[in-house]
């Protein structure tokens, strides 16, 4: 018996899936939608090279079973600036020269704007924890603490809030 389609929402496309269903949702993303934000680093959800955001909360792409994210809404890299324009995330990542080789920065970036969705005004402690679980060999990792603050200090701008309101 042949597996049924799946269906979610890519960067609020419908995409159709004949895949197995503990299928990595990784390898859909970057194989049948060209998606290459997310990246395969240790396929054990260990670096958070590969988190999409699913549902507005980040996850590990390379540990997590198509089935699982059937009929939600996925949003990769690619899925976060609108008609051109960077969301501001990545605006502040690139403003603060937040990178070094790079491969680190998809997983940043998504857990950045989980964060900042959940927690405009994250105090330094909440962003050191939100990243805390995403490797970055490379050593940049004070150039990205600071793009954080920069776009939770853009965001604050973009949605007119001031810190600490509600």
């Amino acid at each position: 018996m042949a597996a049924p389609f799946l269906t979610l929402s890519v960067n609020g496309a419908q995409r159709r899936f004949d895949l197995p269903g503990d299928t990595p949702l990784l390898y859909p993303l970057r194989n049948d939608c060209g998606l290459n934000g997310p990246k395969f680093g240790c396929g054990l959800g260990e670096c958070g090279a590969c988190a999409v955001l699913v549902d507005g909360r980040p996850v590990r792409s390379c540990t997590t079973p198509l089935a699982a994210v059937a009929g939600r809404a996925v949003v990769t890299l690619e899925g976060l600036s609108r008609d051109g324009v960077p969301h501001p995330v990545q605006q502040a990542f690139t403003e603060m020269q937040a990178a070094q080789c790079g491969y680190c920065l998809n997983g940043m970036i998504i857990a950045t704007v989980g964060l900042l969705s959940r927690k405009p005004n994250a105090s330094e402690a909440e962003i050191r924890a939100a990243l805390r679980r995403h490797l970055c060999r490379c050593g940049t990792h004070v150039e990205i603490l600071a793009a954080v603050r920069r776009a939770r200090a853009l965001m604050t701008v973009s949605t007119g809030k001031e810190a600490g309101a509600a």
